[in-house]
């Protein structure tokens, strides 16, 4: 591809040096670290339209003098999407005026989350005034209003002028909240003025890393060291949440704060909706989390033991992610596109401390943990695309796949640098504490590399080799040679080196962990990745499908739908059944398919039984290197 000269548009060109399309626009400046010389932004959104899942939003913004032309930008490569992950075709209705008089407009051709505005001379306030419709159901997006709730996101619905650095532009926000609503966000100097919310002046940065939920029935937990939880919920029996429980979540506050240090903003808030009914979402920010969790997480706290996680790990990115955050994914703006090969550093080792903080402070069980590290380092050893694809380049997923389903995910590789991340850093973990005889872990890393210096949360960034300087400094070791071994090599073994230096091992059971059993029955589903290799919905419908499996290699694929199963009607209890009985039979199992409009006769030649994995300690070992990983910290 040939460089464009500075200033000049950057340009894809064909082999043969034909011009085939800009890849920025021409018309928009890079962002420079400048303040926004027009003067405090305003902007206001009317949230009380819940039975249409309306948002309207007026922005006003002070022109400085002169000006003739503004370009306003809607944020594109969002900090923790890893990629451009905005939805455009949501904002709708736009409409601007120039000092109360209609003013024409056109988005940018090129880069076509920008608009441009032509001003007219003495010009002074534009205003900004249009509809950003949250998706009513889920094929249309992600849902964030229902009529109990709401998930405000600002990146939605809010535009910013281009050139500068979105930290350095001012803007004031305040929102209509339905009746009887009530708001939790990270934004300071909140003012109620009957339904309308508004809070303290503040940059745009900050206001994007602020989101809000809002509902009808709220209730504020208080897990000391100035964290709260902001729980909202479809029905008010929701928030019972039981004092034996609610002592967890101070205690993972207090693990955390043992590993990490200070908070990096000096507070932080669960922002928590107890709901099927808003989007799922898992999203870190500096003094915040927005996380939507199974509706009786509260009441039913053992019954929804496999998805406490999302609160750890979230919780852990305040220090790694938004405090200390990869040099490529300090972008100035929303606009320039991020770099995501330390990936497997962001979300690799959150992951990792996600799952040792859950076990140290009791918010999840240490077997439902070790579950869910047997499933997915299983997983990982079994997928055909570790064979071609080196992990650090899983990092750019989010870019090339947008997190969309793939047909033979397997083959291709996901985000594996969240499970693959997190085992390579339990291999470090060992490593470290059998070089120094138990001394030292990873724990001494994160507290040297995560600890904020100052505790205002000021971005600080690292690189790889600041990685491999710091984990050295810990233990002396060939840091660089592991690492990229691992991350850009193609081709490695079953990731279970940190399991077995653990003092664990990953073996074979005729039924299900805790873990996976906990994930089939809340999705209905059957998971036969190490039988069969494929896996299944109630209904029967082949949902994923193991590159070059039994099932793969007998010609089912995903949307496939089992009818029969050796003659009897599709359950899920005849298919394990039938798994069962090939054990000692030399035929292969008889399926009835239906793929699209025709009826297939398929068999399945295996007859290896019925396999999910599991973790157990090791014989002869006594307490291991993970047990010892999982022991608290804290009193």
């Amino acid at each position: 591809m040939a460089l464009a000269a500075a200033g000049a548009p950057a340009i894809a060109r064909a082999d043969d040096g034909r011009q085939r399309y800009p890849l920025t626009s021409p018309d928009l400046p890079a962002a420079a670290d400048t303040a926004w010389p027009g003067g405090t932004i305003a902007l206001d959104i009317d949230a009380t339209d819940i039975a249409r899942g309306l948002y309207r939003v007026t922005e006003t913004i002070p022109l400085p003098p002169g000006t003739r032309r503004l370009s306003l930008l809607l944020p594109d490569w969002l900090p923790g999407s890893h990629g451009p992950d905005n939805s455009p075709a949501e904002l709708v209705d736009l409409r601007f005026t120039v000092d109360g008089k209609p003013a024409p407009w056109r988005r940018d051709p090129v880069e076509t989350s920008a608009f441009h505005i032509d001003l007219p001379e003495g010009a002074a306030t534009l205003t900004a005034r249009f509809v950003h419709t949250s998706p009513l159901q889920p094929g249309e997006g992600r849902v964030t209003m229902t009529d109990a709730m709401l998930n405000l996101k600002w990146e939605h619905m809010s535009l910013y002028p281009t050139g500068h650095a979105v930290s350095r532009i001012p803007v004031r926000p305040s929102v209509t909240l339905p009746a009887g609503w009530t708001p939790a966000t990270a934004l300071p100097g909140l003012v109620r003025q009957g339904n309308r919310a508004s809070w303290a002046a503040t940059d745009y940065a900050t206001l994007i890393d602020s989101p809000i939920f809002a509902g009808a029935n709220y209730r504020r937990f208080d897990l000391g060291r100035s964290v709260t939880i902001d729980a909202f919920a479809d029905v008010p029996a929701y928030l019972a949440l039981d004092p034996a429980n609610l002592e967890k979540l101070r205690r993972l506050v207090s693990e955390s704060t043992a590993v990490f240090g200070p908070l990096p903003a000096g507070r932080y808030q669960f922002l928590v909706a107890l709901t099927n009914q808003l989007g799922d979402i898992g999203l870190e920010h500096l003094a915040s989390s927005e996380d939507a969790i199974e509706p009786g997480s509260f009441i039913d706290w053992a019954g929804t033991d496999w998805d406490h996680n999302t609160l750890p790990h979230e919780l852990v990115h305040a220090w790694n992610g938004k405090y200390r955050r990869p040099a490529g994914l300090a972008t100035p703006d929303y606009r320039t596109p991020m770099q995501d090969d330390l990936l497997w550093v962001y979300e690799g080792q959150t992951q990792f401390w996600g799952l040792v903080l859950a076990v140290r402070s009791g918010v999840q069980r240490k077997d439902t943990v070790l579950g869910a590290i047997a499933q997915r380092a299983a997983g990982l050893a079994a997928s055909a695309g570790r064979g071609w694809r080196p992990l650090i380049d899983t990092t750019y997923d989010p870019i090339i796949a947008n997190r969309k389903p793939k047909p033979y995910g397997s083959l291709a590789r996901g985000e594996d640098y969240y499970w693959e991340g997190a085992l390579i850093w339990l291999e470090a973990d060992q490593l470290i504490r059998t070089g120094t005889k138990g001394a030292r872990g990873l724990d001494d890393f994160a507290r040297a590399f995560f600890a904020p210096g100052q505790g205002d949360g000021r971005l600080s960034t690292y690189t790889f080799d600041d990685v491999t300087a710091a984990l050295n400094a810990v233990y002396p070791y060939d840091w660089a040679t592991f690492l990229r071994q691992r991350i850009e090599q193609p081709g490695q073994g079953a990731p279970y080196a940190g399991i077995e230096r653990g003092g664990y091992r990953l073996v074979w059971r005729d039924v299900p962990n805790s873990y996976e059993q906990a994930l089939m029955t809340r999705q209905g589903a059957l998971y036969l990745t190490h039988s069969l290799g494929m896996e299944l919905n109630r209904e029967g419908v082949v949902t994923s499908v193991m590159w070059d499996g039994p099932a793969f290699n007998a010609g089912l694929v995903t949307g496939a739908q089992i009818l029969g199963i050796d003659g009897t009607a599709w359950s899920a209890e005849a298919m394990k059944a039938a798994i069962t009985r090939a054990k000692s039979a030399p035929a292969p199992i008889q399926f009835v398919v239906q793929r699209g409009n025709r009826i297939l006769n398929v068999a399945v030649d295996y007859h290896g039984g019925l396999r999910w994995p599991w973790l157990e300690p090791a014989v002869g070992n006594g307490e291991s290197g993970i047990d010892k990983l999982f022991q608290p910290r804290t009193k």
